[in-house]
Order: C-alpha cells, then sequence, then structure tokens
C-alpha cells in the first residue's frame, strides 16, 4: 500500500512540476526552441515535440495512464534539452556549488525511476 502512495506521490510530483514548463509554452509560444532546432540541423517542426514532452506526458503521469511510455518521453525531453541547451553546463558547478544541470538531472533520473517502478494501484493503469 505505501509503495503505491510513494509511485503516486513521484507521478504527481514530476507531471505537476513539468507540466507549468509546457503551459507557459502553449501561452508564449516556442520559437526559442524552434531556433534551438533549426540551428542544430534539426527539423523546426521537431520543436512541436515539446508538447508531447512537458503537456501530455505529464498529463499522462499525473493520472496515470501509459505510466511508462508517459515516463521515458519526460525523461527523453530533457535529455534532448540538456543536449541542445545544456550542454556547456554539464560539468559547471553554479556559484553556490551546486552543478547546473542538477534540476533537468532529477527530471531524468525521476522519469527513469518512474518507468522502471510502473504506476503504483492508485492510476488509471491498474484500473
Amino acid at each position: 500500500m505505501i509503495d503505491s502512495f510513494a509511485k503516486l506521490l513521484l507521478r504527481v510530483s514530476v507531471g505537476g512540476m513539468m507540466l507549468p514548463h509546457g503551459i507557459n509554452k502553449i501561452q508564449n509560444g516556442i520559437e526559442f526552441i524552434k531556433k534551438v532546432m533549426t540551428s542544430s540541423g534539426l527539423p523546426e517542426f521537431f520543436a512541436y515535440g515539446i508538447f508531447v514532452g512537458e503537456v501530455v506526458a505529464p498529463l499522462l503521469l499525473i493520472i496515470g495512464y501509459k505510466t511508462k511510455w508517459a515516463a521515458y518521453i519526460v525523461s527523453f525531453n530533457i535529455f534532448v534539452a540538456v543536449m541542445l541547451v545544456h550542454s556547456g553546463d554539464i560539468f559547471k558547478l553554479t556559484k553556490y556549488g551546486a552543478w547546473a544541470i542538477e534540476t533537468q538531472m532529477f527530471y531524468i533520473i525521476a522519469g527513469l525511476v518512474i518507468a522502471f517502478l510502473g504506476a503504483g494501484r492508485f492510476s488509471v493503469d491498474k484500473q
């Protein structure tokens, strides 16, 4: 029982913290993401994948539907962001001594943990 509650807490926390990033992009556009994609030699339309990684997948995590896939998508989304935008920070520390990409790594690792553990009992997947 407690492990299912812990899985619920993890899913809702990760999905709930990622979702506002996607909402922001819905409200303010993804021009920056398009520029990053094209400057990296990728097609501009790949930028629209951000909505899957920051809106659809977090919502799926929150409700616990297709949880493993949603978790992998969140992790992959952030991995791509690290490679395209934060790669220069991988070996840097902030002025406070924290790893410069620790937030991004939190999302990558938490997504993988959710994918490995599964949704738990309190999820649409288990109903």
